[in-house]
């Protein structure tokens, strides 16, 4: 009889499949190393077993404890499924823009799911990396398996991934493309393929509001590329351990936008019912096969997921066209296109916490503006705006001699110099008055309502 002792047996040994469609035209050959094949529908299967396997031979995990991790969801399935297999109790930290089946179905698994905000520092109390460890601390017999630097993610990948894909190419493939989050999949292939070929390319795909890509071109963590993004699962604003820049050739950056179209067209026209991040992965990877490859050329790129935790966002229309992913009318022009057309002032206009209201009251009317970035130390700290300041004056007519410290509101959000009107316009709302990108050479530059509007008109 043919069968295995449990369902992690399972894990591993995902099918290579050819992508046709979305590469037609280009040079090469593109394959998908299809990664929901594994029981858990994601790649992160591989590590988490792994991880709770290296634990348990370390006496770090024992009978009857409890796994306690910071996921966006596959992970802590991979481990749910773990937990199940050999008796252990699981707690999950999350961040609140997870889709709400990533949640469904770590609960089915008998896990317990705390829900965190999303925008606030890594080391902030309430991050779902500090609640974890918090929970760790807490909680006797437990175990943090700390996917980020436990460095038996990027084992599970040199040890089952690499080699798979070195066998199933015969060793002909020429560049590997996986997205970047916690860095397993990425370096622990990347570090075997390179061993059996140095000339193996690998393109790491980040995504816009994470630090990877500058800091691999520069050395330099640069916190002024971190602000809030939509896609799930890669990008960080951390320097996970498992992250080996040596192994990573070159990043591209892909647009929340460009990746969720991207993976309704694995779908509709591969067959690839397949996660957000991994349209992302195909979306990079495509760009930089335009460029670079030739006809001789194999491409191998990782697909980590599963559509099913995308159903009430990137495969439902609503959240798309509520989001600016899908557009009723065309609007093609860019962030950078608004910067790049406009007239008048090339400096940003900014103001201290420590200025007074009245004295920012009379900048805004002698200028004609209406909202304005408060930098403390070069870093973006609040904003104020006048239709704000007329609400908070009517209730307290003193505010005029007030810090702007005192009464600030948040931070405008960064957004990508390539968002299109359509992805400006569903950001821009009564939270956020104006958006800031930074253009080629790191000048900030603010986008209003106006500007939006007006590109639309034109």
């Amino acid at each position: 009889m043919q069968y295995y002792n449990s369902i992690i047996e399972t894990i591993g040994n995902t099918p290579l499949v050819k992508l046709n469609k979305v590469f037609k035209g280009v040079p090469g050959t593109f394959l998908a190393k299809v990664e929901y094949f594994n029981p858990g529908n994601s790649t992160k299967d591989r590590m988490a077993i792994k991880m709770v396997e290296d634990a348990e031979k370390a006496g770090l995990l024992k009978p009857g404890g409890t796994i306690i991790e910071g996921t966006s969801g596959n992970t802590g399935m991979g481990l749910a499924l773990a937990a199940v297999a050999k008796g252990y109790r699981c707690i999950f930290t999350m961040a609140d823009k997870q889709s709400q089946e990533k949640i469904n179905i770590l609960k089915a698994l008998g896990a317990e799911v705390v829900v965190c905000p999303t925008n606030v520092e890594p080391e902030d109390p309430r991050s779902y990396y500090s609640v974890a460890r918090k929970l760790n601390k807490e909680i006797p017999n437990s175990f943090y398996p700390n996917q980020y630097d436990n460095l038996s993610n990027t084992a599970a990948h040199y040890e089952t991934t690499g080699p798979e894909i070195w066998k199933q190419t015969e060793g002909k493939i020429t560049h590997y493309v996986a997205t970047v989050g916690t860095g397993g999949s990425m370096c622990g292939t990347s570090k075997f393929l390179k061993e059996q070929n140095p000339e193996i390319i690998s393109v790491g795909i980040d995504t816009y509001g994470s630090v990877f890509k500058k800091y691999k071109e520069t050395g330099i963590f640069d916190e002024n590329e971190i602000y809030p993004y939509l896609t799930e699962g890669f990008g960080e604003d951390i320097l996970p351990k498992n992250v080996n820049f040596d192994v990573i050739d070159l990043f591209i950056k892909v647009t929340d936008k460009d990746g969720a179209l991207m993976t309704r067209r694995l779908a509709r026209e591969e067959g690839l019912f397949v996660g957000w991040s991994c349209g992302s992965a195909v979306h990079g990877a495509l760009e930089y096969a335009r460029e670079h490859l030739k006809e001789n050329d194999v491409m191998v790129i990782l697909l980590p997921d599963h559509g099913t935790r995308y159903l009430a966002k990137v495969y439902n229309d609503q959240w798309m066209k509520d989001h600016g992913f899908l557009e009723t009318k065309t609007f093609n022009t860019k962030a950078r296109d608004l910067v790049a057309n406009r007239n008048g002032r090339e400096s940003l206009l900014t103001v201290s916490p420590s200025a007074r209201v009245s004295d920012v009251i009379l900048l805004m009317n002698r200028e004609g503006i209406d909202q304005l970035p408060v930098t403390e130390n070069d870093q973006f700290t609040g904003s104020v705006s006048s239709a704000r300041l007329l609400e908070r004056m009517i209730e307290d007519p003193e505010l005029r001699s007030k810090t702007v410290g005192e009464i600030m509101d948040k931070p405008m959000l960064f957004v990508a110099p390539d968002s299109t009107l359509d992805v400006l316009s569903s950001l821009l709302n009564k939270d956020n008055k104006a958006l800031l990108i930074r253009d080629d050479q790191q000048r900030v530059h603010i986008i209003t309502e106006h500007d939006v509007l007006r590109a639309m008109m034109s």
